[in-house]
């Protein structure tokens, strides 16, 4: 602060400089005058412009080193008293600042409520004529004609459930209910939904469960768990995904391992990424890149870590791993 209040007054040094000059120059030009007694004023008004420059430091900057400090929020309550015009000037400036800045806040906040609100609406809508749809699509019994439509019904599907799940989670700590889930069920309801895919594509599934029962969210458990089923078996070719549980010491974990086309070693880090696909595979147009962020979205209100190993061009292992029994209580108390 006090470079800073240095350069601000360097013009006042500077004429001050300016002025001790000239003086100097008169005495130097006119031997009359006494050059001891003109040195002598001139140190005795450097004393007191030091105690000057000491003073107005002290009063100028106290107003801004407050500002400096302050959190930069919309709070005026911790906003310096102005005591000068000038100092005057800013609190104004920057009390209306605030006050419009609020406005705007709360009307962009507004439209995005009610934004979301109408996609939520839609989403719901649209729900009623694609159940109508797979009602429609089971009645074929033409399985070549059927399953292309059942895949493509099912894209939709995930689609719109991942609008709903994203559109939820800025508030899924206050949908969250803590419960025993029954993994085996869990599972078994995922993969009937993509029984269709699969079939098509020629993927089984081996279930190796030791560990059946977890604490967790069961809606937004089976999300994640959905996330990583999808992208497991848009990857893989006639194989087996094996699903496997167990524990980790005090943590359950829920494995999904497939044999896949894998992940490049570079593309691991930013797999969880909003929005991104693949380097490898640049030209997938089916990918969205928003499965994997919403799931580890979604893992963290619920204690969870997700790992991932993978090997290109032999598959890819997720790894869920639950909280301890004991961290619940963090929730619980959310």
């Amino acid at each position: 602060m006090i470079r800073s209040f240095i350069t601000e007054r360097r013009s006042w040094i500077a004429a001050y400089l300016v002025l001790q000059f000239a003086i100097l120059s008169v005495c130097y030009i006119d031997s009359s005058i006494p050059v001891s007694s003109v040195l002598y004023v001139i140190f005795l008004s450097l004393i007191l412009f030091i105690l000057f420059l000491a003073y107005r430091y002290h009063k100028e900057t106290k107003f801004y080193q407050r500002l400096q400090e302050r959190e930069n929020d919309f709070d005026l309550t911790s906003l310096p008293e102005a005591e000068t015009p000038f100092e005057k000037i800013i609190e104004n400036s920057l009390v209306s600042q605030s006050t419009y800045l609020k406005k705007k806040a709360a009307f962009y906040q507004e439209e995005t409520e009610e934004a979301k609100d109408d996609l939520l609406g839609w989403i719901h809508e649209v729900k009623t004529p694609l159940t109508a749809l797979r009602l429609m699509i089971d009645r074929l019994e033409d399985e070549k004609l059927k399953n292309p439509f059942l895949y493509e019904w099912l894209r939709i599907h995930y689609l719109l459930d991942q609008q709903l799940h994203q559109k939820r989670l800025p508030f899924m700590e206050n949908d969250l209910y803590v419960e025993k889930v029954d993994l085996e069920d869990l599972l078994f309801s995922e993969i009937k939904t993509l029984q269709s895919w699969c079939i098509q594509k020629g993927i089984g599934f081996d279930l190796k469960l030791e560990e059946a029962v977890v604490l967790s969210d069961s809606k937004w458990l089976s999300f994640i768990v959905r996330q990583l089923l999808t992208n497991a078996v848009k990857y893989s070719k006639e194989s087996d995904i094996v699903i496997s549980t167990g524990k980790h010491g005090e943590r359950v974990f829920l494995q999904i391992a497939d044999d896949g086309r894998g992940i490049d070693p570079k593309d691991l880090p930013r797999i969880f990424d909003k929005g991104f696909t693949s380097t490898a595979h640049h030209g997938d147009h089916a990918a969205t890149g928003m499965g994997l962020y919403l799931a580890k979205k979604a893992a963290v209100p619920l204690l969870m870590e997700i790992e991932v190993q993978s090997e290109l061009g032999k598959g890819t292992t997720f790894t869920l791993l639950f909280p301890k029994p004991n961290d619940f209580l963090k929730i619980t108390g959310m």
